[in-house]
Formats: structure tokens, C-alpha cells, sequence
């Protein structure tokens, strides 16, 4: 059977009174990228106390730091080296399984680029962690053979927004950060987008899969995820439905007065229960508002109509 990790991006936001955020995180996700490290390598002792806090199957990823991937773009020179070698310490105080690099869309990988990659990654012993690398590239610009080749070669792992793309190489692992279709992730996932991100997994047939979620609203999501891969249904969202799981979800930030353009903007991207197993995105009721100003949540509802949803 396949080994489900469900994760997201960080602990820091996932506050439950009377418990520290690692731990309740840990009560609820078996997985967690941990993202702080890719601007501060953290103490040891600090990541000693992380993994006390969390059982002996929880499972950290770890984002490698900026230093090696931005600021000396793969190359093995000596403060590349140390750095990688101290993200390694850390991977094996936390008992990683993962180190995930991240190169920006800047590292153009011409011949002496991924000749110094490779001097770089074959030089570091990577003890129990497996390399996996998320490719940043420019628009429409695929990712050269030569870099497929090299992942191969090491036995990386490919990293990619499967809602997005598909793994470029074939490994026993599929490892995806989802951020979702919004600008600055911004995003709530709609079941049939989860849906259909299981379904992309499971037609690699992988060993193991690792999902980090990375939009605003990625603790939610990835619970709904989880508890759809146990139970084969998806939780409700708000606890209530129709205009009431709109109003919900407007009361949380809309600012008054809002155009119907502006609500579709800032509240559209959220997810609502509709009716029974049946949830969308709230644009999908907004868009039906005539163009016009509206002074509050009340005045919303009563423009709209959902008849012809139910």
C-alpha cells in the first residue's frame, strides 16, 4: 500500500489553546515542510527540541537554505559545501526524511551550471535524507534534459504542483507543494480539486507520496485531503450551507462598500458548502450579483438567487 504523508508549509499558524504549535500541528498531520530553514539554519539543539515534541513516526522535510541554492546557485565552492553540510546535521537531528532544494528561475543550467551541480550534490554525504528538487523556471520554459539526467543520475526527486504539472522523472516517491490557482497563494482547494490531485498521484502509483499544502488556507485543506483519502468523503466546510455558508465566509474580512468585481476578487477564491456533499467556490455565486455597490453582507444575499443550484 501506498504511504500517504499530508503536511503543509510550516507549523507557526496552527495555534490550539494550551498546546504549542508543533504539537497540535503533530496531533493532526503525520508531515511538515519545514519552510523557516530556507531562511535560517536552525541550532541544533533547537531542532532537537522540535523532534521531542512529535511522535517517532512523524515525518520532517526540510527546505534547504537560500545560501546554497540562490546565493551560490549550486556551485561547490566552499561556503556552498558548508552550508549543505549543516542542512544535512539538521536533517539528521530531525530525523528528515526529505532536504528539498528550490533553484530560481535565474539558474539557466547551461553545461558548466550542471557540471557544478552535480560536483556539489555528489560531494555531500546525504546520510538517511533523499534529495528532492523543485525546478523554478520562466513561463513556458521546460526544464532541459540535462537536469532531468542529473536527478536521474542522483536518484533526486522531481518536486512540483501536481495540480499543475506531472513529476519530470520517475522515482518511488511523488513529492508535491500545491499552492493553488490564486495569486500569492491566496486559494482554497474545491473538492474536486483535491479530488482530482489524488487522482494524479495515485496514477503514478507511487510508493510513497508527501503533499504540502502552501495556500492561505493550507491546514484546512490538507485535513479535508486526509480525511478524504480515510474515509473517501469530504467534511464540510463551514458547518452550514447555502446563503448561511456565503454569509460565513463573507463576515470573515469583507469590507463594505464592494462592487461585485472587488467581493469576486477578495472573498471568490473560498470555498462553500452549497447543499449536501455539493461545495464551490464562492464565485461561483458571486458572479451572479448584478454590477452594481453593495453596503453589506445582508444586501449580498438578498441579490442573490440559488435555485437553479439545488
Amino acid at each position: 500500500m501506498m504511504e500517504l504523508l499530508v503536511g503543509a508549509g510550516g507549523w507557526l499558524y496552527f495555534q490550539v489553546p494550551g498546546l504549542k504549535p508543533l504539537v497540535a500541528y503533530s496531533r493532526a498531520f503525520n508531515f511538515v515542510e519545514v519552510n523557516s530553514t530556507f531562511y535560517k539554519i536552525p541550532d541544533l539543539e533547537v531542532a532537537e527540541l522540535w523532534r521531542k515534541m512529535v511522535s517517532d513516526d512523524f515525518v520532517f522535510s526540510v527546505r534547504c537554505h537560500r545560501d546554497v541554492t540562490h546565493k551560490y546557485m549550486l556551485r561547490p565552492v566552499e561556503e556552498a559545501l558548508d552550508a549543505l553540510e549543516r542542512m544535512v546535521e539538521v536533517c539528521e537531528v530531525l530525523n528528515a526524511r526529505y532536504l528539498v532544494l528550490q533553484t530560481p528561475a535565474t539558474l539557466g543550467f547551461d553545461a558548466e551550471e550542471i557540471s557544478s551541480a552535480r560536483n556539489l550534490l555528489e560531494s555531500v554525504n546525504l546520510k538517511r535524507a533523499r534529495l528532492v528538487w523543485e525546478i523554478r523556471k520562466k513561463p513556458g520554459k521546460p526544464v532541459p534534459k540535462c537536469v532531468t539526467a542529473l536527478m536521474q543520475d542522483l536518484d533526486i526527486i522531481h518536486c512540483m504542483d501536481i495540480s499543475k504539472e506531472a513529476p519530470l522523472v520517475q522515482s518511488d516517491t511523488v513529492y508535491t507543494r500545491v499552492f493553488g490557482k490564486g495569486q500569492r497563494n491566496i486559494y482554497q482547494f474545491s473538492d474536486e480539486e483535491l479530488a482530482e490531485i489524488d487522482s494524479k498521484i495515485m496514477s503514478v502509483n507511487p510508493r510513497v507520496a508527501a503533499v504540502s499544502f502552501h495556500n492561505v488556507r493550507m491546514y484546512k485543506d490538507a485535513a479535508r485531503f486526509r480525511i478524504y483519502k480515510e474515509t473517501g468523503k469530504f467534511p464540510s466546510v463551514t458547518g452550514v450551507e447555502g446563503k448561511q455558508s456565503l454569509r460565513k465566509v463573507l463576515m470573515e474580512d469583507a469590507r463594505f462598500p464592494a462592487t461585485r468585481e472587488e467581493l469576486l476578487k477578495t472573498q471568490g477564491w473560498k470555498v462553500i458548502d452549497l447543499v449536501g456533499d455539493k461545495r464551490v467556490h464562492a464565485s461561483a455565486l458571486l458572479v451572479r450579483l448584478p454590477s452594481e455597490t453593495f453596503r453589506s453582507v445582508e444586501e449580498v444575499l438578498a441579490k442573490l438567487s440559488l435555485t437553479s443550484f439545488y
